[in-house]
């Protein structure tokens, strides 16, 4: 979905859920126009844009530069699966529309990074086209999982069951699912404490 269309739908429901103050970092930032956006109109919260291809990167700092926003910072190189992640921790991370063209073990390393990287309450916001117990919402997403598919054989339209999975074990429950325009989704994940093997926890 190009990114100018689902810029304002994204932000509305980024408004609701984010805090109110703090740092925000979003995965693969793209042009970056999507979290210009976001920094124009949610002024509070500093952003921080990330990319992990260098001609990407580029174009990236280029643009951020030219928005010349006080609250958006200068892109970091970020690959998911190089741990620690760069820059401090953060109160919220976003992955809107690339969790279904990265490897499956590249979407586990964004969890257990995203993990990493945040504030004990922090908030992952996945922003994507997704199955449900393996059904498609709409025709129009299993063309979308076949065609990701056929460009490359390690991705595909990821399951919300396999999504909340990886969140559990990283320490994140899935605290709401809102249905977005064109048969996409956002899921909220909210971080949680992991308990023990043993299951012991205190209780304060």
């Amino acid at each position: 979905m190009p990114e100018m269309q689902d810029c304002e739908p994204i932000r509305e429901v980024l408004a609701k859920f984010l805090p109110s103050q703090g740092t925000v970092l979003e995965i693969g930032s793209g042009s970056g126009e999507r979290v210009i956006h976001f920094a124009r109109h949610l002024k509070a919260l500093t952003w921080q844009p990330t990319a992990a291809d260098p001609d990407t990167l580029a174009t990236l700092t280029q643009r951020v530069s030219e928005a010349a926003l006080e609250n958006l910072l200068p892109p970091l190189d970020l690959d998911v699966q190089r741990q620690p992640w760069p820059g401090s921790q953060v109160a919220a991370v976003l992955a809107i529309d690339v969790v279904n063209t990265m490897p499956w073990e590249n979407v586990l390393a964004m969890f257990f990074g995203a993990s990493r990287s945040m504030l004990s309450a922090g908030l992952l916001f996945i922003y994507s086209a997704v199955r449900f117990n393996g059904r498609y919402t709409a025709k129009v997403n299993e063309d979308r999982d076949q065609a990701l598919r056929a460009r490359d054989e390690k991705f595909a339209l990821r399951d919300i069951r396999e999504l909340t999975v990886a969140g559990t074990r990283t320490g994140f429950g899935l605290e709401r699912t809102l249905a977005m325009p064109d048969d996409y989704h956002s899921l909220v994940f909210k971080r949680r404490q992991i308990l023990p093997p043993s299951g012991a926890f205190n209780i304060g």
